[in-house]
């Protein structure tokens, strides 16, 4: 009986390994996923992310200030994928798939501390980013409290509130990183400032385009970018600055933090 189970699933493992190589399987976003699909994808993220936010500690939630803090940070980079009481998303968020979620319905029934971790941390293959790199603790938590208050809105009522919120401060940038740096979390922040989008580099799974330089062996190159002597505080300035450095680079300054870069770097220098 076991063997015979054994067989099966290595038959429709490989039957599904046959399909994916054929192309059968449509890609595109114009043809909607199976029911059982959907059901599949849909719970194991809700089931994810209920165990993930569980030891989250909530703050306080109710200070108006906040409130109106996280509706121009809604308005600024929630509405445009997920539309709002009377607003509709933007066109290129109606092509998506899934389609980003009525956040009326989730701040019904999502706990706080879910929301938070959403938010935060992304969500894989959905297009939701991971606003921990471009936004501190303080503003996520603001968009929460805002989220809160969403699903009571009127569209009139919306209007009024992001209209009188506060424009959205940039998040605090710190001239010194405050945590010793770690390539665990190195590894991560290259991975969130999309730098396997121009570059090779071992350990990232990406897209792998070789539109810069592969970083294989970075630790051990005489030079970055041609301009600066290799050390770890030189990486620390490139990556923060690159256009500083070298304004004829195609390195895009990204916005990367001080901290985050000093994680990144320490990263790159096991790349030996």
């Amino acid at each position: 009986m076991k063997r015979t189970i054994a067989i099966l699933v290595a038959a429709l493992g490989a039957l599904a390994a046959a399909l994916l190589w054929l192309g059968a399987y449509d890609i595109s976003a114009t043809d909607q996923h199976l029911a059982p699909t959907y059901w599949m994808l849909d719970t194991g993220m809700r089931r994810a992310v209920i165990q993930r936010a569980k030891r989250i500690e909530v703050p306080p939630l109710d200070d108006s200030q906040k409130i109106s803090q996280g509706a121009g940070h809604f308005r600024a980079h929630c509405a445009q994928c997920h539309g709002a009481p009377g607003i509709a998303p933007e066109p290129f968020a109606l092509g998506m798939l899934p389609v980003p979620s009525n956040l009326v319905h989730s701040a019904r029934t999502w706990r706080a501390a879910e929301l938070y971790w959403t938010v935060r941390e992304g969500i894989k293959m959905t297009g939701m980013p991971a606003w921990r790199y471009r936004l501190d603790d303080a503003q996520l938590w603001s968009i929460v409290a805002f989220l809160r208050v969403l699903p009571s809105l009127s569209p009139e009522r919306y209007r009024e509130m992001v209209a009188a919120a506060p424009a959205p401060a940039p998040m605090r940038r710190r001239s010194t990183a405050l945590l010793v740096p770690d390539a665990a979390r190195g590894r991560r922040a290259i991975q969130q400032y999309a730098c396997v989008t121009c570059h090779v580099i071992p350990g990232i799974v990406g897209s792998n385009a070789p539109v810069g330089p592969p970083l294989e062996g970075v630790a051990t190159r005489a030079f970055i970018a041609g301009v600066l002597p290799n050390s770890g505080d030189a990486m620390i300035r490139w990556l923060v600055s690159p256009q500083t450095i070298s304004p004829g680079s195609a390195m895009p300054d990204l916005g990367v933090t001080v901290q985050d870069a000093a994680d990144m770097a320490a990263f790159l220098a096991t790349l030996d």
